[in-house]
Formats: C-alpha cells, sequence, structure tokens
C-alpha cells in the first residue's frame, strides 16, 4: 500500500463496460521513490480532493473493488485521518 493525496476527479465518458459506476481519482504518491507521480485510482470509499489517502495496488486492488476483471491497477482504501509524517 502507498500513501497518497487526491489531487482531482477524473471524467471519461468512454471506458471499459466494467468501469461504468466507478469514481475515479487522479492521486499523488506521498514518499518514497515515487514521490509526486501520479496515478489513476478508483475510488470506492467516497475520498475527496485534498484529503490524504491509502491506496492499494496491483491484484489486491481489484479484489477491494470487487471487479476482479476489471482493468484496475489501483483503489483507495483508506482516508487517512491523522499521519506521523
Amino acid at each position: 500500500m502507498i500513501m497518497g493525496k487526491v489531487i482531482n476527479n477524473i471524467w471519461s465518458t468512454k471506458k471499459d463496460e466494467s468501469l461504468i459506476g466507478c469514481k475515479l481519482m487522479a492521486v499523488s504518491i506521498l514518499g518514497g521513490k515515487d514521490d509526486g507521480k501520479v496515478i489513476v485510482a478508483v475510488d470506492m470509499i467516497g475520498a475527496g480532493i485534498g484529503e490524504k489517502v491509502i491506496v492499494s495496488q496491483g491484484s489486491s486492488a481489484r479484489k477491494m473493488a470487487n471487479l476482479k476483471d476489471a482493468p484496475i491497477d489501483a483503489t483507495i482504501v483508506g482516508i487517512i485521518d491523522e499521519d506521523c509524517m
């Protein structure tokens, strides 16, 4: 898992059918070698712009979203209330 900050919504009028109804967010990675890199993550928990979040990647991301056959490699799995950084 990684920590990130939601920086924007992603709107897509055409996308894979398995992603219909999924909220997509742009997330800036915080810390580590990928600090500042922006990824697209499915948001199943209702995170908002400016919130720090926990992101799961890889096959675990599809499991959280309950979309095992969807082309998902990042899912927001938690909103951080407070961190030690």
